[in-house]
């Protein structure tokens, strides 16, 4: 139903032009108006409900503004998401990427409690039989990440999992150095699971 519930939602917005959008001026201290197109998947402060559209809400703005520049040209695949971008000046992705990183990330849900323990193992020491290291080792203890590592605490785990797969299966390449895709090819689809799981328990202190 979730799913259902964020696709008529992006279809409505869709409705709207977004260079329409991207024209309108922004009053001042308000959010830029092109969050109105992000909000239909991600909302309006970007915690996003829906498990398969990633939180923005605290992710750094120098990694989301990568983002959507790999969106738009394409060293990212996404139809929807390349769709959104289009029109996007290089200020309006600026613009974004510092709203929805001055935005507080609340806390995850859904995860299982079953899968939390051999999770936080590789999040916080790695594999080292399978030379994983830890996830922590990047994206910091606490899970908070930098502009070069996304924030993973408390996104949701179905989105960390399928990010990790498509690194693993070379469908995902816009990694920093190829770091990602060694890792995730070294990772079996339970140990994906249990770290995906694990560090959308996690909450900062």
């Amino acid at each position: 139903m979730g799913h259902v519930l964020g696709l008529a939602r992006l279809i409505r917005w869709c409705a709207v032009p977004l260079g329409f959008v991207a024209a309108m001026p922004a009053a001042v201290g308000s959010p830029p108006p092109q969050v109105a197109i992000c909000a239909a998947c991600h909302a309006p402060d970007g915690n996003s409900v829906v498990p398969d559209n990633p939180k923005l809400a605290g992710l750094d703005a120098d990694y989301l503004e990568r983002q959507l520049k790999h969106f738009k040209s394409g060293d990212r695949k996404s139809p929807i998401m390349s769709g959104m971008v289009a029109a996007l000046s290089a200020e309006d992705m600026r613009n974004l990427a510092e709203y929805f990183a001055s935005q507080t990330a609340k806390p995850g849900v859904g995860f299982e409690a079953s899968e939390l323990a051999k999770g936080k193992l590789i999040f916080d020491e790695g594999l080292v039989a399978a030379a994983v290291p830890a996830c922590s080792g990047c994206h910091g203890s606490d899970g908070v990440g930098d502009g070069k590592y996304p924030r993973l605490a408390g996104q949701h785990a179905s989105y960390v999992e399928k990010q990790l797969l498509a690194f693993k299966s070379g469908e995902r390449a816009n990694d920093l150095k190829g770091a990602m895709s060694a890792v995730a090819k070294r990772l079996s689809e339970a140990d994906i699971r249990a770290a995906a799981h694990y560090v959308a328990s996690m909450k900062e202190e």
